[in-house]
Protein backbone atom coordinates (compact mmCIF):
# COMPACT_ATOMS: atom_id res chain seq x y z
CA UNK A 1 0.00 0.00 0.00
CA UNK A 2 1.08 3.32 -1.00
CA UNK A 3 0.69 6.25 1.54
CA UNK A 4 1.09 10.02 1.06
CA UNK A 5 -1.55 11.31 3.62
CA UNK A 6 -1.84 13.92 6.86
CA UNK A 7 -1.45 10.97 9.49
CA UNK A 8 1.89 10.09 7.51
CA UNK A 9 3.51 9.03 4.50
CA UNK A 10 4.51 5.40 5.32
CA UNK A 11 1.66 2.42 5.64
CA UNK A 12 2.86 1.78 9.16
CA UNK A 13 2.72 5.06 10.36
CA UNK A 14 -0.49 5.79 9.16
CA UNK A 15 -2.17 2.89 11.08
CA UNK A 16 -0.34 3.29 14.48
CA UNK A 17 -1.43 6.90 14.18
CA UNK A 18 -5.58 5.68 13.12
CA UNK A 19 -4.87 3.04 15.85
CA UNK A 20 -3.75 5.95 18.06
CA UNK A 21 -6.67 8.16 17.64
CA UNK A 22 -4.95 10.82 15.74
CA UNK A 23 -6.53 13.51 13.52
CA UNK A 24 -4.63 15.09 10.68
CA UNK A 25 -6.83 18.14 10.65
CA UNK A 26 -5.22 21.26 11.22
CA UNK A 27 -5.21 24.62 10.21
CA UNK A 28 -4.28 25.05 6.63
CA UNK A 29 -0.72 26.30 6.45
CA UNK A 30 -0.25 25.73 2.50
CA UNK A 31 -1.42 29.34 1.95
CA UNK A 32 -3.21 32.07 3.87
CA UNK A 33 -7.06 31.36 4.69
CA UNK A 34 -7.94 34.17 6.85
CA UNK A 35 -10.50 35.11 4.02
CA UNK A 36 -12.06 31.77 3.89
CA UNK A 37 -14.58 30.74 6.25
CA UNK A 38 -13.14 27.07 6.77
CA UNK A 39 -9.47 27.12 7.71
CA UNK A 40 -8.82 23.60 8.55
CA UNK A 41 -7.79 20.42 6.24
CA UNK A 42 -5.76 17.25 6.52
CA UNK A 43 -2.56 18.72 4.94
CA UNK A 44 -0.01 16.44 3.40
CA UNK A 45 3.36 18.12 5.34
CA UNK A 46 6.97 16.84 5.30
CA UNK A 47 6.35 15.23 2.29
CA UNK A 48 9.61 14.84 0.14
CA UNK A 49 8.45 13.04 -3.66
CA UNK A 50 11.86 13.28 -4.87
CA UNK A 51 12.94 9.34 -4.09
CA UNK A 52 9.66 9.12 -6.38
CA UNK A 53 11.07 10.72 -9.23
CA UNK A 54 14.20 10.44 -11.26
CA UNK A 55 15.62 13.71 -10.53
CA UNK A 56 14.17 16.98 -8.94
CA UNK A 57 13.63 18.71 -12.43
CA UNK A 58 10.81 16.01 -12.99
CA UNK A 59 9.35 17.02 -9.71
CA UNK A 60 9.36 21.30 -10.38
CA UNK A 61 7.11 19.91 -13.70
CA UNK A 62 4.75 18.14 -11.96
CA UNK A 63 1.33 19.50 -9.84
CA UNK A 64 1.52 18.47 -5.93
CA UNK A 65 -1.55 16.07 -7.14
CA UNK A 66 0.74 14.25 -9.43
CA UNK A 67 4.01 14.06 -6.98
CA UNK A 68 1.46 12.66 -4.64
CA UNK A 69 -0.04 10.12 -6.44
CA UNK A 70 3.88 8.95 -7.96
CA UNK A 71 4.75 8.58 -4.37
CA UNK A 72 2.04 6.78 -3.18
CA UNK A 73 2.51 4.68 -6.02
CA UNK A 74 6.11 4.47 -5.52
CA UNK A 75 5.52 3.44 -2.00
CA UNK A 76 2.89 1.10 -3.23
CA UNK A 77 5.66 -0.83 -5.59
CA UNK A 78 7.91 -1.33 -2.51
CA UNK A 79 5.17 -2.52 -0.08
CA UNK A 80 4.42 -5.02 -3.11
CA UNK A 81 7.89 -6.71 -2.63
CA UNK A 82 7.33 -7.18 -6.53
CA UNK A 83 10.86 -7.58 -8.69
CA UNK A 84 10.29 -5.12 -11.55
CA UNK A 85 13.23 -6.28 -12.96
CA UNK A 86 11.76 -9.79 -13.39
CA UNK A 87 8.06 -8.97 -13.66
CA UNK A 88 6.11 -9.66 -16.89
CA UNK A 89 5.48 -5.20 -17.38
CA UNK A 90 3.20 -5.28 -19.83
CA UNK A 91 0.70 -7.03 -17.34
CA UNK A 92 1.36 -4.50 -14.44
CA UNK A 93 -0.74 -1.10 -14.96
CA UNK A 94 -1.46 1.78 -13.24
CA UNK A 95 -4.78 3.34 -11.72
CA UNK A 96 -5.12 6.79 -9.77
CA UNK A 97 -8.06 8.26 -8.03
CA UNK A 98 -8.40 11.90 -7.80
CA UNK A 99 -10.90 14.40 -6.19
CA UNK A 100 -10.11 17.19 -8.93
CA UNK A 101 -6.69 16.82 -10.33
CA UNK A 102 -4.14 19.31 -11.07
CA UNK A 103 -6.06 22.64 -9.67
CA UNK A 104 -3.09 24.47 -7.76
CA UNK A 105 -0.98 24.57 -11.48
CA UNK A 106 -4.47 25.84 -12.74
CA UNK A 107 -5.07 28.35 -9.92
CA UNK A 108 -2.04 29.61 -10.58
CA UNK A 109 -1.72 29.82 -14.50
CA UNK A 110 -5.10 31.62 -14.76
CA UNK A 111 -3.71 34.12 -12.32
CA UNK A 112 -0.50 34.50 -14.59
CA UNK A 113 -2.58 34.66 -18.05
CA UNK A 114 -4.72 37.59 -16.02
CA UNK A 115 -1.93 39.51 -14.49
CA UNK A 116 1.06 38.69 -17.41
CA UNK A 117 -1.38 37.99 -20.48
CA UNK A 118 -1.61 34.46 -22.38
CA UNK A 119 2.18 34.38 -23.35
CA UNK A 120 3.51 33.64 -19.82
CA UNK A 121 1.06 30.66 -19.30
CA UNK A 122 3.40 27.75 -19.20
CA UNK A 123 3.76 25.07 -22.19
CA UNK A 124 3.45 22.87 -19.26
CA UNK A 125 -0.05 23.93 -17.86
CA UNK A 126 -2.14 21.40 -19.45
CA UNK A 127 0.27 18.03 -18.52
CA UNK A 128 0.86 18.92 -15.25
CA UNK A 129 -2.75 19.51 -14.88
CA UNK A 130 -4.78 16.42 -16.44
CA UNK A 131 -5.29 13.71 -14.11
CA UNK A 132 -4.23 11.37 -16.15
CA UNK A 133 -0.49 12.59 -16.03
CA UNK A 134 -0.17 10.65 -12.76
CA UNK A 135 -1.09 7.13 -13.27
CA UNK A 136 0.78 7.80 -16.95
CA UNK A 137 3.99 9.21 -15.98
CA UNK A 138 4.14 6.90 -12.64
CA UNK A 139 3.85 3.95 -15.88
CA UNK A 140 6.76 5.71 -18.16
CA UNK A 141 9.26 6.21 -14.61
CA UNK A 142 8.90 2.01 -13.26
CA UNK A 143 8.40 0.73 -16.86
CA UNK A 144 4.77 -0.53 -16.65
CA UNK A 145 2.95 -1.30 -20.06
CA UNK A 146 0.31 -2.49 -19.00
CA UNK A 147 -3.48 -0.83 -18.48
CA UNK A 148 -3.36 2.47 -17.57
CA UNK A 149 -6.44 4.52 -15.67
CA UNK A 150 -7.72 7.38 -14.04
CA UNK A 151 -10.87 7.81 -12.44
CA UNK A 152 -12.16 11.54 -10.85
CA UNK A 153 -15.32 12.01 -9.44
CA UNK A 154 -15.18 13.89 -6.67
CA UNK A 155 -15.32 12.82 -3.09
CA UNK A 156 -16.37 9.21 -4.60
CA UNK A 157 -13.13 8.32 -6.14
CA UNK A 158 -10.98 5.85 -3.85
CA UNK A 159 -14.93 3.75 -4.13
CA UNK A 160 -14.17 4.01 -8.31
CA UNK A 161 -10.35 3.87 -7.63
Amino acid sequence: MGVASALGTESDQLWENILAGQCGIERITAFDVSDYSCQIAAEVKDFDPVPAFPNAKEVRRADRFTQLGIFAGWKALGDSGLDLENADRENIGAFIGSGIGGLATQENQHSILLERGPKRVSPFMIPMLILNMASGVFSIYYGLRGPNMATCSACATSTHA
